[in-house]
């Protein structure tokens, strides 16, 4: 944090200031310590607080993010994968940094493309091909 801006990519940042973290009591194994510390560790960013995002990738960004959406339109990530809360916080700060360097990279667009002539002649011929099969295996009488 330089300037009072979370970097999260060359030219995009946050003001801290709109970077909301919170913590609770991690669920799961680890006997008395998770039962006793707050290590969890949840990060709220609002899209629109990212400075430097162009609106496509804001729109891939929020797509991307679906799942993670709270009620008033805030990422919602969470982190408790180990005892220490200060390590949570920084592994939800890259999981949101990986989330919005992914947001920048357009998709390609598909090409519509057609089947060759061989590959069409290829797929007719397996389709005689299996047709004179089954006849050969029919009875006659």
């Amino acid at each position: 944090m330089e300037d009072g801006l979370v970097r999260l990519a060359p030219n995009i940042g946050v003001p801290s200031a709109k970077v909301h973290f919170s913590q609770s009591r991690s669920g799961g194994a680890g006997g008395q310590n998770v039962n006793k510390t707050e290590s969890k560790a949840e990060l709220r960013v609002h899209p629109s607080d990212i400075v430097g995002l162009s609106d496509d990738a804001r729109r891939r960004l929020v797509g991307a993010c679906a799942g993670r959406l709270d009620g008033d339109g805030a990422i919602l990530i969470q982190a408790d994968e180990t005892r220490s809360l200060r390590t949570n916080k920084d592994l939800a700060l890259d999981r949101l940094r990986d989330l919005v360097l992914a947001s920048l990279i357009a998709p390609k667009r598909r090409k519509k493309t057609r089947p060759g002539r061989g590959a069409i002649e290829r797929r007719l011929g397996a389709k005689s091909h299996n047709s004179d099969r089954k006849r050969d295996r029919r009875t006659f009488e």
